[in-house]
């Protein structure tokens, strides 16, 4: 029996990747990527059991950040989380799997993977208020186990309020922090969010973001 029985998640090979631009780190040039990533011909579910060990596929993850102001959400991942290679890291992102089960017919496009994001949204986050979203960047890290077999999508909710609680018992310590704050924490956050937390900063230089502090 496998650790993630009957899960299945989407796939896409790393061959496609690879002809798409492989890169290391965070690419803003999401319109080279997402046509491709999310089109039916080219994803496919997959035994999440299988998926964790083959470096052959990337397994589509969003990545979620959330800001208020010029805070962004933080937190510890506690001992009953899922991955066991990321306990104890701090994360500035929300994210998961896409599952079968968020299969929107007739194909697996964009609404399947927006059914995934809001599941994972809903399943591990209380959220008040309203929010703006944007897809910011991609999200590669092939230097440790982990990252060779993902492909992170990364999202930037605004929120209306601060007001945010933990639904998991996985993630704790939540709390708003400025950039500033968290580069504090660099080298205790996990890699993906170690390099969005570099690629924030570098998105804020270039213009890519808004800088939110006056609404703070």
């Amino acid at each position: 029996m496998g650790k993630y029985e009957n899960e299945n998640v989407l796939v896409v090979s790393r061959e496609l990747f690879d002809q798409l631009g492989a890169f290391d780190g965070i690419c803003f040039d999401t319109d080279r990527y997402l046509l491709s990533l999310l089109n039916p011909a080219n994803n496919y579910f997959l035994s999440r059991d299988l998926a964790e060990h083959d470096p052959g596929h990337k397994q589509i993850i969003p990545y979620v950040i959330f800001r208020h102001g010029d805070k962004y959400l933080h937190y510890v991942r506690g001992s009953k989380g899922g991955e066991t290679r990321l306990h104890a890291k701090g994360s500035i992102g929300i994210g998961g799997h896409v599952n079968d089960t968020d299969y929107a017919s007739p194909s697996l496009d964009t609404d399947t993977y927006s059914n995934g994001v809001e599941r994972e949204i809903h399943e591990e986050l209380n959220l008040s208020g309203t929010f703006r979203r944007q897809i910011l960047a991609l999200i590669n890290d092939d230097s440790n186990e982990v990252g060779q077999v993902h492909l992170g999508i990364v999202h930037l909710f605004d929120l209306e309020t601060d007001q945010v609680t933990a639904r998991e018992a996985n993630i704790q310590e939540l709390s708003f922090l400025t950039l500033a704050e968290l580069s504090e924490r660099h080298e205790n956050l996990e890699s993906w969010s170690q390099i969005c937390l570099d690629g924030l900063l570098q998105a804020l230089r270039q213009g890519i973001i808004n800088d939110r502090s006056s609404e703070n």
